[in-house]
């Protein structure tokens, strides 16, 4: 899986790796708010890199957490998922909108393949000062440049320039922005 090759999601290592990110992400679920802080502390430390000031809304879910990167500010509104069967890089300042997805792996094609649980996983990376607005569902092997804009509903199946603004399902450009002067 690590290696970015075809692995058995049925793996026991794998199914150990799961059961410990989903008692994290209940932990951060259930805290009530002034408790779970920006993300609860069982959360946090399973993930992979999280600044002080990144914050998840809950409810939250994620496959295996040891895979996410959060930076400084970011924010992830309720109801994200990032299935992170590879690495998901979200960078400094970006924002996702409620019920954004996130899913790294694909099913092989072929059915008897697919039964047998068999799939490969593809990183994300999300840039700096992105914005992704609520339910864009975004897929493995996809780069998303900094100050890029992802429309609500948007679909994204490919790289996104840095500061062009995609909407629709796949998505497409709609226009490039201006990078705001600093």
């Amino acid at each position: 899986m690590a290696a970015g090759e075809w692995y058995c999601c049925l793996d026991a290592e794998l199914d150990a790796l799961r059961v410990q990110a989903r008692d994290a992400v209940h932990a951060h679920n259930t805290l009530p708010p002034r408790q779970r802080g920006n993300i609860a502390p069982d959360l946090a430390a399973l993930f992979a890199e999280v600044a002080a000031d990144a914050f998840i809304e809950a409810p939250f879910h994620c496959s295996y957490g040891m895979n996410i990167h959060l930076g400084r500010r970011v924010y992830l509104n309720a109801g994200c998922i990032i299935l992170d069967s590879a690495t998901v890089r979200i960078g400094d300042g970006s924002m996702l909108g409620p019920a954004v997805q996130i899913y790294c792996s694909e099913h092989h094609k072929d059915a008897a393949l697919r039964q047998d649980g068999i799939e490969i996983a593809r990183p994300v990376d999300i840039g700096e000062n992105v914005w992704i607005g609520g339910g864009a569902i975004i897929l493995g092997g996809v780069t998303i440049g900094c100050g890029a804009i992802i429309g609500a509903g948007a679909v994204v199946t490919r790289d996104v320039a840095a500061g062009a603004t995609v909407i629709g399902n796949p998505a497409r450009q709609h226009r490039q922005t201006t990078p705001p002067d600093d």
